[in-house]
């Protein structure tokens, strides 16, 4: 019923809304929702020393192959439990009220109302077929009844595969004291080291054991009012359609069963995980079952009468223009862009505005929407990089191009290289080469002769789309700088080389002026000194 609700990034169960069905429990990955568990409450009521009766659902045979009710009621007295008993003996006494209400026909249509989930689920969003909801107690309560009565001082506790039988027995106080799964009740026997001891037993008054199944409640009925037509709907989504075909008016004289769970109770969210079976549940369950009834006595119907009133949500509907806001939000902006695809968890676009409008989703929680920012995202990096970015199949065809390797290699309009060959804007054998070897190419720099550019460019294969990327980075001025810095470079060293050779020549040419200055002063001194030695 989409009674989840999204805050702090939490999923949260929106008490008022959900009917029980423990679909979030079975389809969690993570196991994050838990049941609530009682077993200390039913220790609790074994500490008393009163007795304390289990009333056990005949689906589990399907959860405990090869048990029957006699080792189970070994086990459970092992616990602690004065008796169990079958709630089958309680389905019996329903039963018996079908026939009879179909027979007197006090309703065009009537529904079973064995399953809590479905009672809730009228009850909160059918209102309308509340008339139509046979008022009789479930199973489990008209077992229970039975029990009390026959022991006033005694404890109910009922064992069965579903969740909102937890509900139930709390809404109708005083007939169910408590309730466990086969979870809880495989934990707790499993901490006491038991194990069920296997015994003979062939009980033909037993037929209402097939009330589990679907179409169960229907195989133990008479169903003989030609008047009318028998029919079995299991899965909540299929129990809703039928609903509201019921409040359409569109079915009439017909006994309709229906149970939340797909497979009905052998199908409960509180079975065993491993014995989640649907076949191997409708077979252990088929063959368990006997050919004739339990023998009970039948209560009045006065007895057996449940009250089921309209409960009300009391939601404020949000209005269209609160609906159109948050529609255009989601980048729903005309009526064909609400895809109505179904993958946010809703029917329509229009259902999840209005969860939105309640807090109960997000509006990211919108495929087509979050599809269509990420490529808006994504075209606007690739349209605004200044890197020129080319996609190609392996068949080396131009998949995609942007505006600037469209500017860097002359391409004046997308179509013109769209779907053709690249060889026909840049030489293909890189590209083939990354494919073949599938090593990728990272900021190798090239030369484009024929553009007369200078590229930075990487090249990436992405084998899984069957594509190779190419992402090039102009660095012609780049390019330019550094030559112009090498030309500088050059004439630079060549100047100095000029220098250092003038250089060398002056001095040279001062040694060699020196050299004969020093010789000439040599022989002018030698000659005075000479005269003066004469003299």
């Amino acid at each position: 019923m989409k009674s989840i609700k999204f805050q702090d990034n939490q999923a949260h169960i929106v008490k008022d809304e959900c009917i029980l069905c423990g679909m979030c429990f079975v389809a969690c990955p993570q196991n994050a929702k838990q049941i609530r568990n009682d077993v200390d409450k039913v220790k609790a009521m074994l500490a008393t020393g009163k007795p304390v009766v289990a009333s056990v659902a005949p689906s589990f045979v399907a959860n405990y192959p090869n048990v029957n009710i006699t080792s189970m009621e070994q086990a459970l007295q092992k616990l602690g439990f004065s008796q169990a008993q079958e709630t089958a003996i309680g389905a019996t006494i329903v039963k018996n009220a079908y026939n009879i209400m179909s027979k007197e026909q006090p309703n065009d249509v009537i529904i079973s109302s064995c399953c809590h989930t479905i009672n809730t689920l009228i009850q909160k969003y059918y209102p309308v077929a509340l008339a139509n909801l046979a008022k009789v107690l479930s199973p489990m309560q008209a077992h229970c009844t039975k029990i009390k009565e026959e022991n006033p001082d005694a404890y109910t506790v009922f064992i069965g595969p579903c969740i909102s039988k937890k509900d139930e027995a709390e809404e109708y106080k005083g007939v169910v004291d408590c309730v466990l799964t086969f979870e809880e009740l495989t934990q707790w026997l499993n901490e006491e080291k038991l194990s069920f001891q296997l015994a003979d037993e062939k009980i033909d008054e037993s037929r209402t054991r097939l009330f589990p199944t679907t179409g169960g409640i229907l195989r133990t009925m008479a169903c003989d009012n030609h008047d009318y037509s028998y029919m079995a709907i299991d899965g909540v989504e299929n129990c809703m359609n039928v609903l509201q075909e019921i409040v359409d008016g569109k079915h009439s004289r017909c006994f309709i069963e229906m149970s939340a769970c797909v497979g009905s109770c052998v199908g409960g969210p509180a079975m065993d995980r491993g014995n989640k079976s649907l076949v191997q549940g409708f077979t252990a369950v088929d063959k368990y079952a006997g050919k004739k009834d339990f023998n009970v006595s039948m209560p009045s119907m006065e007895k057996l009468n449940k009250h089921m009133s309209f409960v009300g949500l009391h939601h404020q509907m949000p209005g269209n223009r609160a609906i159109e806001e948050i529609l255009k939000k989601m980048g729903k902006n005309k009526p064909e862009d609400e895809l109505n695809c179904g993958s946010c968890g809703y029917n329509t676009c229009r259902d999840k505005a209005v969860a939105v409008y309640f807090g109960k989703a997000n509006i990211t929680m919108c495929q087509p929407y979050l599809i269509a920012k990420a490529e808006s995202f994504s075209d606007i990096i690739i349209k605004n990089t200044p890197n020129s970015i080319i996609v190609i199949n392996e068949s080396m065809e131009i998949q995609q191009i942007n505006s600037s390797a469209r500017e860097l290699l002359n391409v004046r309009n997308v179509h013109d290289v769209l779907n053709e060959p690249v060889v026909r804007i840049l030489d293909p054998l890189p590209y083939m080469q990354v494919m073949s070897t599938g090593k990728s190419v990272h900021n190798k720099r090239k030369y484009l002769a024929e553009y007369g550019k200078y590229v930075e460019e990487s090249i990436l294969y992405d084998k899984n789309n069957s594509i190779i990327i190419t992402i090039m980075r102009d660095v012609t001025d780049e390019e330019t700088q550094r030559e112009k810095k090498e030309d500088l470079g050059k004439n630079t060293i060549a100047i100095a080389d000029k220098v250092i050779d003038k250089q060398m020549r002056v001095v040279q040419e001062i040694a060699s002026l020196l050299g004969e200055t020093t010789a000439e002063t040599k022989i002018a001194l030698t000659k005075l000194k000479e005269q003066l030695a004469d003299e």
